[in-house]
């Protein structure tokens, strides 16, 4: 699948994919610091970072679907697709990690609810792969073999 949106001949899509990636992966660390007994601006600065990967990864989201809107072939449609219910499905999980947050001391957060911050994480970093594997043309496995093991 070939990227539409591009800036100075570079696709948009995963340079902006980097931004909430990153951001999620720092409020994983600094809850994971805070849980071990860190300062208590650690929850904080967790509950900001998910904020500002919400809002990156919402620009992640619209430059996916802008990508997915001009594909002709279904295959890559279908794929297109897949990937934007993946990064949907991420930001929803921080979203709510995010809103049972405002109501905390502090912003911190438990363990149950950093376990799920850990799968959200985990979430997108395959969503991350996932999309690299579909902008260079390569359809992972799992892809080929629900397609019915078409050449692709």
């Amino acid at each position: 699948m070939e990227s539409r949106l591009n800036v100075a001949g570079q696709t948009v899509q995963p340079i902006l994919m980097l931004f909430p990636l990153g951001l999620f992966a720092m409020a994983v660390m600094f809850d994971m610091a805070d849980l071990l007994g860190g300062p208590d601006i650690l929850g904080a600065l967790a509950y900001w970072n998910i904020v500002a990967g919400l809002v990156g990864g919402a620009l992640v989201t619209v430059a996916v679907a802008v990508d997915v809107m001009f594909v002709r072939r279904s295959r890559d449609r279908r794929l297109g697709v897949l990937r934007s219910l993946l990064n949907v499905g991420v930001l929803v999980l921080f979203a709510v990690i995010a809103m049972l947050r405002v109501q905390a001391v502090e912003r911190a957060i438990g363990g149950g609810l950093f376990l799920i911050e850990l799968l959200a994480l985990g979430l997108a970093g395959f969503g991350a792969w996932f999309g690299g594997e579909v902008a260079n043309g390569r359809a992972p496995a799992f892809a080929r073999a629900a397609a019915g093991n078409r050449n692709y």
